[in-house]
């Protein structure tokens, strides 16, 4: 943070008081093969047991 003429500028990671990582991308991609293989078998289970 500093002071500059009659304001304050703080820089991204001031601002939001936290440090931006790569856990959410990890997260995202892990949720997102998740929901794929749940909906898959839901899907296709029920579709193996009719024959």
């Amino acid at each position: 943070m500093r002071v500059v003429e009659d304001h304050i500028e703080v820089t991204d990671e001031e601002a939001t008081s936290a440090v931006k990582g790569q856990g959410v991308r990890y997260v995202l991609a892990i949720s997102l093969v998740l929901a794929v293989i749940v909906l898959s078998a839901v899907w296709i289970v029920p579709a193996l047991l009719r024959t």
